[in-house]
Formats: C-alpha cells, structure tokens, sequence
C-alpha cells in the first residue's frame, strides 16, 4: 500500500503557545483517517498545514511522495469550513459557481459529484429547503469537484443532528469505496470508530498514538468470559492472571493479558479441568472512546 501523505517533524508555535510539536505520521492511500483530539489539540492547525493555509515553523510534509505543488494540489479537495452557499439558489447553481470560483473540474462535473453525494435528485432545489445533513453533502460535493484522489475534511459531522451524522457517515464510505483517500478531523470517537481505518491522537499538540485502528484500540488483550458461578471462575482464574475485574451489570469477567498473549483455548482448557464449565468466552476490542480517555486523560 503506498502513502497518499507523509508528515515529518511538524511544529508549529503561535508565540509562546506550542500548537503542534514535532509530529510525524503516515497516511496510506486508500484508508479513512481520523486525526482527534480534545478542543485546542491541534487537529485545524495540522490540516491548515497540509493544506498550505498555514506554514509550519519546524518539519515537512510530502503529498504523494513529493513537496507540495499546483499540480499536486488538484488531486486534493477540502473543506475545512462550510462555503458560503446562496440560499435562493439550487444545489446546482451553487456548484457552478464554487467551480467558476475555484477553477476546479468542469462544468460537466456537477452532475457526478451531485450522484455521488445522493443529492441529483434534487439538484434543482434551493439550498434554503435542505436539511443540515444535505446541506453538508453539498459541501463535501464541492470538495470533490475535479475528481481529487484524497478528501480533507474538518469535522464534518459537526453539529448535525443523528440522522445528518448517518448519512455522512455512509457517505465516507461509499467514497472510500469509490478510490478516495479520505483524512479527516473529528471529535466524535464512534462516528470515527465506525468509519476509520487508520487513526492519529492528538493532546496539546502531540501526537500520542497512530496507526491501524485495531492495532491502537488492541494495545492488550482482554478477555470476556463468563460461567454459571462467577464467584468460583474468579477463583480459578486467578490462578492464570492476578488482573481478573468481575462486571456484575454484564455478569461477565475481564483477564488481561500483554498484547498477543492471550490464548483462548488454553483458558478454555484451564477452566474445564478445575471444573468450570464457560458458557462465554471472547477476546473483547476495546472501543475507541475507552482508549482515547486513557491516552488524552495520561
């Protein structure tokens, strides 16, 4: 899998306040990529800076292997704020004049990038008469014009109500099924559980983690066991692992073990020899909200 995008030592300082400090991270072609953060982590900044908005004080950053440059930028569509669409005119008018303004795609583009976001049903209606999750999918319809091969998007689930989170959600992944690289910022850890491949995490300006969403998320591994006596299988479990932590609402017990040695056919087997018969046993994924606490909260 090559790299759609390469950072290497980005720092960057507003006077005294250090937003972002020596990050380096690498974005494979074809993946969704979460950048989070809590407020003020520096995921605006970070995206401002691969989009030469901004300029970093310290480091670099390669786009498909080489320096930015014009050409490059045309294989990159964005939306790191809403455009300022005209409310009394269509969804397609307002297009045409995003592409007379940014020059990028032509004409004949509208309507693809309008199927592509489920909009061309109603390509004709007024911007006015949408709701919040269609007026999104028009601002991500803008990004794609000129087919770019990567999205960059801020927080494009923000503020919307459940139904407009859904439909972007789908959205993401049918473009990503389509061939885009999509990179985007958010805060909504199971929007982004559910829709990212890859993940970077960001708390003051440093990167904490990155990588493939299950090898962030799987950093131990915890297994999920229960019996008819749960009382008696913390006993014997004992014996394999002091960590064992009873859950009385789920009536289930958690071992954890180093990451890559848990092995479940041996509890099994220990289990069954000290007379206890499992009616569950799984090795559990940690949700990504669990993790992110416990590296931001360090």
């Amino acid at each position: 899998m090559s790299t759609v995008l390469s950072l290497n030592g980005i720092t960057k300082s507003y006077g005294p306040i250090q937003a972002l400090k020596d990050v380096s991270f690498e974005v494979p072609e074809g993946s969704v990529f979460g950048i989070l953060g809590p407020n003020g982590s520096g995921k605006t900044t970070l995206l401002s800076i691969i989009l030469d908005v901004l300029k970093a004080n310290k480091g670099n950053f390669l786009w498909f292997g080489r320096p930015g440059s014009p050409d490059q930028r045309k294989k990159i569509g964005s939306l790191l704020e809403t455009p300022n669409f005209y409310h009394y005119l269509s969804a397609i008018n307002n297009l045409r004049v995003t592409q007379s303004i940014s020059g990028r795609g032509t004409a004949a583009d509208i309507d693809a990038v309008l199927k592509k976001v489920r909009l061309f049903e109603r390509r004709k209606s007024r911007f006015s008469t949408f709701s919040l999750g269609m007026k999104q999918r028009l601002a991500i319809a803008s990004s794609l014009l000129g087919d770019p091969q990567v999205l960059v998007l801020d927080e494009p689930t923000n503020g919307l109500d459940p139904v407009g989170i859904a439909e972007i959600r789908q959205l993401i992944l049918e473009l990503r099924k389509s061939g885009h690289t999509i990179i985007l910022a958010s805060h909504l850890l199971d929007e982004v559980e559910k829709v990212c491949t890859h993940v970077a995490i960001l708390k003051t300006g440093t990167l904490l983690t990155t990588g493939d969403v299950e090898e962030v998320l799987m950093d131990e591994d915890v297994v999920e066991l229960s019996a008819p006596d749960l009382a008696s299988l913390a006993n014997v479990l004992r014996q394999i692992n002091d960590d064992v932590v009873m859950d009385g609402t789920s009536n289930t017990i958690h071992l954890r073990f180093p990451r890559g040695e848990a092995r479940l056919d041996e509890i099994n087997s220990f289990c069954f020899k000290n007379g206890i018969a499992l009616n569950h046993l799984i090795l559990k994924k940690k949700r990504l909200e669990a993790r992110f606490f416990e590296l931001t909260n360090n």
